[in-house]
């Protein structure tokens, strides 16, 4: 992956182009991604949104979880275009901090980028995600991003990733159910914890009554702002470059992902 040429105004390309990376390999979660994205995007960026070339049908779980960032780790380190941030669409997974490591243009996970969000929006918030399995997960990962202190829970609305969009009344419900519980529970906006469930925050805010932030969009806007602040990761220690070394093993295009490193660090 190359950074784009800077141009346009003050040095901001232009247009912006931003990768959107799904955790997972479900064609349709990527598509529903893309089409947040897109709609929160300004006029004239232009929007590619890619999932891994293996891994895992769904994040659900810590496994899931791993599997999934070493192949989103891969995909970006082979990826071939031009690009001026990246963002991660997995609420809670992990890879965040290696993929910073990895890319000199910003990286954007839709995790905390929504807390934050909600926290410009509420003193607190809360979140609702798919499953139980996932809450210390994603509370893990706020808590790593600096953002769990003002968040009053996690909660699941108990709905595989896959069947999210199966019936929609069932996940409708099921969420309203958990934005209610956590508004008793003191939050006054809401995160939506999970990628799949991007583009239905403005019909939720109406019937809660709070803010609802769609965790993509969220992401969208914070990647187009550091692009135009001409922000870039800081690699002054925790997230330097990585030491070249041998990485014998790492997924099924090794070699390729290997020679992309190289590349990349030389």
């Amino acid at each position: 992956m190359t950074q784009h040429a800077p141009g346009g105004i003050d040095g901001v390309p232009q247009p912006i182009r931003v990768l959107v990376l799904n955790c997972n390999v479900t064609e349709s979660m990527t598509a529903v991604i893309a089409e947040s994205a897109r709609s929160a995007a300004s006029p004239g960026t232009i929007v590619t949104a890619i999932s891994p070339k293996w891994g895992v049908a769904s994040a659900e779980g810590y496994l899931d979880s791993f599997i999934a960032a070493n192949a989103m780790l891969e995909r970006l380190a082979t990826w071939p275009d031009e690009t001026d941030a990246v963002i991660l669409a997995g609420f809670g997974e992990h890879g965040r901090e290696a993929a910073r490591e990895l890319l000199d243009v910003p990286v954007v996970d839709i995790t905390d980028a929504a807390a934050h969000v909600a926290l410009m929006l509420a003193p607190r918030y809360g979140v609702v995600t798919t499953l139980r399995r996932s809450v210390v997960q994603i509370e893990d990962s706020l808590r790593a991003a600096g953002v769990s202190q003002h968040c009053v829970g996690v909660l699941a609305a108990g709905l595989p990733v896959l069947e999210v969009h199966a019936d929609e009344d069932r996940t409708r419900h099921a969420i309203v159910e958990r934005g209610r519980q956590l508004i008793e529970a003191g939050a006054e906006a809401l995160v939506l914890g999970c990628a799949g469930f991007a583009g239905r925050a403005a019909s939720f805010a109406d019937e809660l009554g709070i803010p609802v932030v769609d965790p993509v969009a969220a992401a969208m806007l914070f990647a187009e702002g550091l692009v135009r602040l001409r922000l870039h990761t800081s690699k002054i220690s925790t997230y330097a470059k990585p030491l070249p070394k041998a990485r014998p093993g790492w997924g099924p295009a090794a070699l390729l992902a290997a020679d992309a490193l190289d590349a990349h660090l030389a």
